[in-house]
């Protein structure tokens, strides 16, 4: 897709700061509150109309909005709406688990527009293997979107450890066997590409993506990862969290059995040797059962596993129960310090959660100090394994909604039919 830019070069760098600011205001307002007429936009952005008409249409050129239909209960004459465009740019997420890989694209409207994933075992084959296979799957997703007419406009990589976000390097994964992997060059080395990578906290992106913008109900949570370790998220007042140096949501390594399972991190007793992945499927299953082979994939073992509990079966319905009162008690301590509206519970804990939700609420309720868990609801994930991915691929689109001049004007000839005039 052919693009320029016009305009800027008479602009002083205050006028261009105010202008790229309204853009973002404007931008952000349809992607939190759905379409709105200019003049409804000029009334809850405390602008002129006459300045909203400006910038929708310079977003327009973009490709970043177009017009939508009637707004809807409008007093006296409805007015057109201006909507999100989700054509022209998409935020590309990617993931390193150490049972897979995978890559998604997302427009400016939140929807998936391209999806891959390959099955590895992560820790039997090296990290350079491991982020080959990962920039095959980033080159089909951008192709994907060149078919679509779209342009990438970042990389986000969630992998599963601490992560020096700074220098895009995954300081210590202990499920992968990873230590200061520069994941951030070796993929850019690989893609060549003219969009930016960065490299964050798989669970940390999990809960932006879990963090809705625009829905009240998910302006302060506490999101919980489960797979095969376990971390989370601290969303507060709608805002991410990270702590000092970036590594809040450690909560898998919280010391929960001081006398328990020795940990990959190499302590005992860490909450996730209680409550990941593989504590479930110990308890469930002996050693040759399908549910742990993991060369099944992980979707069709939990729901094999939903289908015992369902038939009554007693192992199983003990594995869940216990396991889900170690989440339950786990989730405690933090509810007790932090307080949030709800607990989030994501990858493979969504999965199986309507099994374990009554341990996971009565060790909830039995821990917290506040009565009824000081108001705190007990959540499931709707985005599952995904939620890390999509997280990742909506922090590359934050870039646009801060900056909607990072997106080019196109030439004439390009604006397609529909954008606002």
């Amino acid at each position: 897709m052919r693009t320029i830019d016009v305009g800027d070069d008479s602009l002083s760098a205050d006028q261009l700061t105010v202008r790229r600011t309204n853009l973002g205001l404007v931008l952000r307002r349809l992607r939190d509150h759905g379409p709105r007429s200019r003049a409804t936009l000029a009334t809850e952005l405390g602008m002129t109309r006459s300045a909203v008409s400006t910038l929708v249409t310079e977003l327009a050129e973009r490709g970043l909005v177009r017009v939508g239909g009637l707004e809807r209960g409008a007093v006296g004459r409805p007015g057109t709406t201006v909507e999100l465009d989700g054509r022209a740019v998409a935020g590309l997420g990617a993931e390193i688990n150490v049972n897979h890989v995978s890559t998604v694209a997302v427009d400016l409207r939140g929807e998936v527009v391209s999806e891959h994933e390959l099955a590895l075992d992560a820790r039997t084959v090296s990290a350079e293997e491991v982020l080959e296979r990962l920039a095959e799957l980033v080159t089909e997703t951008v192709a994907d979107l060149d078919r679509r007419g779209a342009e990438p406009v970042g990389l986000t990589v969630g992998v599963a450890g601490l992560v020096d976000r700074e220098r895009k390097v995954l300081t210590h994964g202990p499920n992968l066997g990873w230590r200061d992997v520069p994941v951030g060059d070796l993929l850019t080395d690989r893609l060549g590409s003219a969009y930016p990578v960065t490299v964050d906290n798989e669970a940390n992106l999990a809960a932006i993506a879990e963090a809705t913008p625009g829905d009240p109900d998910r302006r302060d949570v506490l999101v919980i990862f489960g797979e095969v370790g376990v971390g989370g998220g601290i969303v507060a007042e709608g805002r991410l969290l990270r702590g000092r140096h970036g590594y809040a949501g450690e909560f898998g390594h919280m010391t929960v059995e001081p006398q328990g399972r020795r940990c990959g991190c190499g302590r005992v007793g860490c909450w996730e040797t209680l409550v990941g992945l593989p504590a479930l499927l110990d308890r469930a299953a002996d050693p040759d059962d399908p549910v742990r082979d993991p060369a099944l994939p992980i979707d069709a073992r939990l729901a094999e596993l939903n289908r015992r509990a369902e038939l009554g079966d007693i192992r199983t319905l003990d594995a869940f129960a216990q396991v889900g009162g170690w989440v339950g008690a786990g989730a405690a301590l933090l509810v007790n310090a932090l307080n949030p509206a709800a607990v989030v519970l994501g990858g493979y804990f969504a999965a199986v959660g309507e099994q374990m939700r009554p341990a996971i609420e009565t060790r909830l309720r039995a821990g917290v100090l506040a009565p009824e868990a000081g108001g705190t609801r007990v959540e499931l994930s709707r985005l599952g394994f995904t939620a890390s991915v999509r997280g990742g691929a909506e922090l590359s689109l934050e870039s646009v909604f801060t900056d909607p001049t990072r997106v080019a004007r196109r030439a004439v000839a390009d604006v397609v039919e529909g954008a606002v005039r």
